[in-house]
């Protein structure tokens, strides 16, 4: 839905079409995605208007790139330590011949 809505706003019925599903079982994902401030619906006589609300995305983007960030230095660090030690066993194996 998201991704739909990164185009531009659509109806419910709009949103629900792709996934055959009906507009209540849609509704209620449209509910979650606005309480987690990712998307406002406004209401144009019986039909809801969903839009993208990108700013809480924006949010979500630097605090995986904190965790890409802290998770890539770590996996460096392992993979140093662990060629380090294939190396310092390689070595060990070599000297014993």
């Amino acid at each position: 839905m998201l991704s739909q809505l990164s185009s531009g706003p659509r109806s419910i019925g709009e949103l629900a079409a792709p996934f055959s599903m009906t507009f209540a079982g849609a509704s209620k994902h449209v509910k979650v995605l606005e309480s987690a401030g990712l998307v406002r619906r406004r209401v144009q006589g019986r039909t809801h208007i969903c839009q993208l609300d990108a700013a809480r995305l924006s949010e979500a983007e630097a605090w995986l790139r904190h965790y890409e960030r802290f998770w890539t230095t770590k996996l460096d660090k392992l993979e140093e330590l662990l060629l380090a030690d294939a190396d310092q066993q390689k070595s060990g194996k070599e000297s014993a011949r």
